[in-house]
């Protein structure tokens, strides 16, 4: 009886982790079938192997050379795998929980909490990262942090130039910026 309350309390679970938490904030439904299958069928393995004569280590090792391939076949955001793991890491404290003791159930609580806060829109809400390709090159590092910060109205905190084109006078750059905050901050620190 207590493996069908935790196979329960581990479908709540993940059922929270992905509808609750990552649908609800960034609308990918190819993750969300993705999400659900990685922890249930983590589960259902497990829970084999933790009756079989077949070692758990085996079980986990095929386990983690599957999520390698898998997250390695498609390009996804580093909260993305953030999800994966935290499903996959639910489905592994379920199936290797055999009663219903409080430190598993509260490791279970303890995940989805940190992807909640961790993942929260209000949870350093004003930093941003992206890759920018300007139309100009612009080789010296002060200029391209005080053009960024004008063309971003944001303060920059870190860039690294990926390619500059001398010939098609461009240049991409990879920005961490936090809007709202003072540029001028910016240009005399980096001064």
């Amino acid at each position: 009886m207590d493996t069908l309350a935790i196979i329960a309390i581990d479908l709540v679970a993940v059922a929270v982790l992905t509808f609750g938490l990552y649908f609800r904030r960034h609308r990918r439904r190819d993750l969300v079938v993705a999400y659900l299958v990685v922890n249930v069928g983590v589960l259902a393995v497990t829970e084999v192997l933790a009756t079989s004569t077949v070692g758990v280590g085996l079980g986990l090792g095929l386990f983690g050379v599957l999520s390698i391939i898998r997250l390695r076949s498609s390009e996804i955001a580093q909260h993305e795998v953030a999800y994966y793991f935290a499903s996959l890491a639910l489905g592994l404290i379920a199936g290797m929980t055999s009663t219903l003791d409080v430190v598993p159930l509260a490791l279970m609580a303890l995940i989805l909490l940190v992807m909640f806060v961790g993942d929260s829109n209000h949870l350093l809400k004003h930093y941003r990262h992206q890759v920018v390709v300007l139309d100009r090159a612009i080789a010296d590092e002060t200029a391209l942090i005080a053009h960024l910060e004008g063309l971003l109205g944001a303060r920059v905190h870190g860039v690294t130039v990926q390619q500059l084109d001398l010939v098609d006078d461009t240049t991409t750059v990879d920005v961490k910026y936090e809007l709202g905050a003072s540029a001028a901050v910016t240009r005399e620190r980096v001064a």
